[in-house]
């Protein structure tokens, strides 16, 4: 059966024939919507087309599709004992390896989603302060429950009532917003870097970093890091590090199992009991293969220097894309950072060229995306690149 003939079942049996962040309805024609294999950095759509794909599952792909090592390790543990009524030592062993590994982190809980441990360390931060208020900033995306969502549907505006919001990178913003609920503060929520979809990105300021860490402090409040997106691909600590911060609670998921369905919240000391008496859980939690996944996907990681190499490789996308557009005469701004790039032609507010670019690109076998950032992994490497550039450079040609 064709894409289409599978859009036209899926519109029977699910709301709009696909929802979430999976649909291509906000898409230009010519997106696939179903796929039937995948490898590396590569995947076929249903109808058989291959694509180098650039948005590696909007982000948990950090390793490649099918990385043998990571996938061998989950199937083994899946065939030996994957979920019952206890977890495995893997549980134990993979909270080892994390607080290893980030500065930060003194305990870990393990969930399922990235919007699980935002939320788990909003409940965690109001455990320990007693308090309701955890600041967000505008436009900021930490999942899909309507907390941190603004703009889902079906949800109450009382909903946002203890989530006040401030302007990423801007100091003074963020300094009022916490004065306006002060005695009532319990955490402040950041990302790694402003990722806002549809818009350009931008790096964090490290004085705004170091501002908001001595808010954190002299409120009592929690700094809290969401490194869903950014983990592991910016560096191998929490992402903040580089700016010579560390955070208190940190937010974990696609990058932790390669694609196997696992995240995680991270916290120092200060925060533990606050965590053991505050309940969370889930069905599906505590599966053993994902957790053996996430171990040698940190493995594969560390031995790679996977933060530096996306950057090599993408900086390489980067530069001769921006050759490619100036050769043929189109004005592109190109932003956030070289593992996780945000491409647009310039003026164009609605992306009606990106659109169509995007199209173009698809037509030459490479996915791209017109306004949320992409993602590349260590299945990019340089002789990949070229040859995405090769393409790029014909679709480019016929904009």
């Amino acid at each position: 059966m064709t894409d289409e003939e599978w859009r036209s079942r899926a519109s029977q049996v699910i709301p709009g024939g696909m929802y979430g962040h999976m649909s291509t309805r906000a898409l230009p024609d010519g997106y696939p919507q179903f796929f039937r294999a995948a490898n590396g950095c590569r995947l076929t759509d249903v109808d058989g087309n291959e694509y180098i794909d650039f948005m590696c599952s909007y982000g948990p792909m950090i390793a490649g599709y099918g990385h043998p090592e990571i996938q061998a390790a989950a199937n083994q543990q899946r065939h030996d004992y994957d979920i019952g009524n206890g977890p495995s030592k893997e549980i134990v062993l993979l909270a080892e390896a994390l607080t290893d590994q980030v500065s930060h982190a003194e305990w870990a809980i393990f969930a399922k989603n990235g919007n699980d441990a935002t939320t788990i360390c909003n409940m965690i931060a109001r455990a320990k302060s007693g308090r309701r208020k955890i600041l967000v900033a505008d436009g900021a995306y930490h999942g899909a429950q309507p907390w941190a969502a603004r703009r889902t549907n079906g949800t109450p505006e009382e909903d946002y009532v203890h989530f006040p919001t401030y302007e990423f990178n801007n100091i003074a913003s963020v300094v009022d917003a916490a004065e306006r609920v002060r005695g009532d503060l319990a955490g402040i929520m950041v990302s790694a870097f402003k990722h806002d979809a549809g818009q350009p990105q931008a790096l964090t300021d490290p004085e705004f970093a170091r501002v908001v860490r001595k808010i954190c402090d002299d409120y009592d409040a929690a700094l809290i890091l969401d490194d869903v997106r950014a983990g592991m691909r910016l560096s191998l600590d929490a992402s903040w590090t580089e700016h010579g911060v560390q955070v208190d609670l940190s937010a974990w998921g696609k990058c932790i199992g390669n694609g196997e369905p696992i995240a995680a919240v991270l916290g120092s000391e200060p925060w533990r009991e606050a965590a053991s008496r505050t309940f969370v859980t889930g069905s599906f939690w505590y599966q053993s293969a994902p957790m053996a996944s996430a171990l040698v996907t940190l493995k594969v990681l560390n031995e790679a220097n996977a933060p530096n190499y996306i950057e090599e490789v993408g900086q390489h996308f980067r530069d001769g894309l921006a050759e490619i557009a100036q050769r043929h005469g189109h004005g592109l701004s190109q932003s956030g950072p070289p593992q996780m790039p945000t491409v647009m032609f310039d003026g164009d507010t609605r992306f009606e060229k990106g659109n169509r670019f995007c199209q173009l690109a698809l037509s030459q076998g490479v996915y791209l995306h017109p306004w949320h950032n992409m993602f590349l992994s260590l299945a990019h490497n340089e002789s990949v690149i070229s040859e995405s550039l090769d393409r790029l450079d014909k679709a480019m040609g016929q904009l």
